[in-house]
């Protein structure tokens, strides 16, 4: 094979990688860590539920979310991680179910709470601060009275 030959292999191979991760990238995603959140109250500290979350802490598991997900349980959800705090938009990208999106500060305090339907385009664009947003079945927030101002305690790797 000549030097050619290479070059167009080569430029097919990363199209084909291209198109593969633009049509399902979560084929790239590999196994998220997991761990548990526990959600407490901001002024007494009583404990008001616990979820077992996937960590989503590269940008493709950010990316991908909970895309690739046809539901959750009513104790599961996915914990986004991001390596600064900062202003952050989340969108439901492909999502079958309505979810509850929780922006959390850096120390672990709810700064912002949205419950978000599936839609189609254009898709709206959920907004909050934080380091970390944690994403729960619609109604979790509510159902356990987890508000603005409590604190999600989780460990991380």
């Amino acid at each position: 094979m000549n030097r050619r030959h290479l070059v167009l292999v080569a430029l097919a191979v990363v199209l084909a990688l291209a198109a593969a991760l633009y049509v399902n990238p979560a084929l790239f995603v590999g196994d998220y860590d997991a761990t548990t959140v526990e959600a407490v109250d901001g002024e007494t500290g009583d404990a008001l539920a616990t979820v077992d979350v996937r960590v989503a802490d590269t940008f493709l598991k950010r990316y991908v979310g909970l895309s690739a997900t046809d539901e959750l349980a009513a104790d599961e959800g996915m914990l986004f991680v991001h390596d600064e705090p900062g202003e952050y938009g989340y969108v439901m990208r492909e999502m079958a179910f309505a979810i509850d999106i929780l922006f959390i500060d850096s120390d672990g305090e709810v700064t912002r709470i949205h419950e978000a339907e599936p839609e189609s385009r254009p898709l709206t664009t959920y907004e909050g601060t934080g380091q970390y947003v944690l994403e729960v079945p619609m109604g979790w927030s509510a159902t356990h009275g987890v508000e603005p101002g409590d604190r999600i305690v989780f460990e991380l790797e």
